[in-house]
């Protein structure tokens, strides 16, 4: 009989690691919107230099929370406080499991009283709802709308509602433009609104691409239109909107990694989650790629200090995983960097494409480079020790490099040249996204995070990158 939730494919397969390694659902696909609407390095170049407009509506699961209980909810499962989070504020949200390891993240937006959104990824989703199903919470209502199908083929899709963002150092000009006069610019992860095409939408103070925007959000009957008219009024300031292919790698440059493993494979606390979760769940059906390889999953879990979160860490309220992160010492743990990749190393892999006679390297495809749902390249240093992962990798055509968002040894310090290896072991796995290849090695310079001076400056100290300006 067909396994009916992920205990139970974990139970008929050989092992967490081998199933997910050798996943065949296929790269991860940022679904629905057109890949280009000029070329990615145009469009990627524009965010830096005049304004950009993102679709955001069909890559993540939208979660409606409503009740007093809700709030509770959100309280026992984050490691962020939410002593201060008042209606038209916006909070990243991070759950932990019981041994204090990250599942996943994404935005809680509070937009009335007892009335909340989570917009993110699969696994922080599934896991508020879990909790919110199993928790004996009496007065709360949940409801999702799941991201859009990764290959609809030509099948119609809809969302609850639409979501945009208006990026870029001319981002406020078209936003002004489109409201019809001057609008307070709100401190960072504040709601309000504003009109657009005599339409009032809800917004959220922004700046993904290091400069002022918002993000907006409405009724997905209204996106055509309300799409039109921000790609109207953005028009003589230069506004591009970004397709498929460009948009995941502004990551690079903010700082951001958006996919760590969920660490909910093993653990007695998490089985009765393993069994809730469907055979075709997110979890069930990802791809674990890239060049380091443990047979145990657990050395693919991560804490918040190793993704950059531990500024949100606080021990202000009861959560899952506290006890876990209290025992922890966070100077002992990595520390979330940049990786600029060498220039000539990457060459190299590009020449194999056309080398017949020499060895074929694992394609590092542009301006995105992963090749799983989650990617874990093996980082050594000189003597072949492995002291970090590489985690999200592409290219900038803004900083004309090769980049990568890694966690590495503390003690590892900024200007350390190590080296990422690159293409998985023994030809590669079975994944579907997964060539033929041989293994190398690229030198990589560590540096800040984020990479881009630009977004260093701008950036709101401690949301996504744990900067915190001097």
């Amino acid at each position: 009989m067909a396994p009916k939730n992920l205990q139970e494919v974990l139970d008929a397969s050989r092992g967490a690691v081998d199933l997910l390694r050798n996943s065949q659902i296929g790269s991860y696909i940022y679904p629905v919107v057109p890949a280009d609407f000029q070329n990615w390095i145009k469009e990627q170049t524009a965010w830096r230099q005049t304004a950009v407009l993102y679709d955001q509506s069909h890559h993540m699961d939208n979660l409606f929370l409503k009740g007093s209980d809700a709030i509770k909810l959100i309280t026992a499962t984050a490691i962020n406080s939410t002593a201060v989070f008042p209606v038209n504020k916006a909070k990243q949200y991070v759950p932990t499991t019981e041994s204090g390891h990250v599942i996943g993240d994404g935005i809680l937006f509070r937009e009335a009283e007892d009335e909340y959104v989570y917009v993110g990824r699969a696994p922080a989703a599934n896991w508020l709802l879990y909790h919110g199903e199993t928790g004996g919470y009496g007065n709360l209502d949940i409801t999702v709308d799941r991201r859009s199908p990764s290959r609809p083929y030509g099948n119609q899709v809809t969302r609850q509602y639409y979501r945009f963002q208006i990026q870029g150092p001319n981002a406020w000009q078209v936003i002004e433009k489109l409201n019809g006069g001057p609008l307070e610019q709100l401190k960072f992860f504040n709601m309000s609104t504003m009109t657009i095409d005599g339409t009032t939408v809800r917004t959220l103070r922004h700046g993904m691409a290091g400069a002022p925007g918002l993000e907006i959000w409405g009724p997905y009957a209204d996106h055509g239109r309300i799409r039109d008219a921000i790609v109207e009024a953005g028009a003589e300031f230069g506004l591009v909107p970004v397709g498929s292919r460009a948009y995941p790698s502004n990551t690079l440059e903010s700082g951001w990694i958006p996919s760590p493993l969920p660490a909910i494979y093993t653990g007695e606390a998490e089985r009765g989650y393993r069994e809730w979760l469907p055979a075709d769940s997110y979890e069930a059906t990802g791809t674990l790629a890239g060049s380091f390889v443990s047979d145990r999953i657990e050395d693919y879990y991560l804490t918040p200090w190793e993704l950059g979160y531990g500024s949100f860490v606080k021990f202000d309220h009861d959560f899952i995983g506290r006890d876990a992160l209290e025992r922890v010492d966070p100077a002992a743990q990595r520390k979330k960097v940049t990786l600029a990749w060498d220039a000539e190393d990457i060459t190299r892999i590009y020449a194999s494409l056309f080398n017949v006679e020499g060895p074929s390297y694992k394609f590092f495809d542009l301006p995105l480079a992963n090749y799983g749902s989650a990617n874990y390249d093996s980082v050594v240093d000189a003597d072949g020790t492995v002291v970090g992962y590489s985690m999200f990798t592409g290219y900038s055509a803004n900083e004309r490099r090769a980049l990568s968002l890694a966690t590495i040894d503390p003690n590892v310090p900024e200007g350390t040249e190590l080296k990422v290896v690159w293409g998985e072991p023994n030809g590669g796995t079975a994944k579907a996204a997964v060539e033929p290849h041989e293994q190398t090695e690229v030198r990589a310079v560590v540096s800040p995070v984020p990479y881009s001076t630009v977004a260093r400056a701008s950036y709101q100290g401690g949301w996504r990158t744990n900067y915190q300006s001097a």
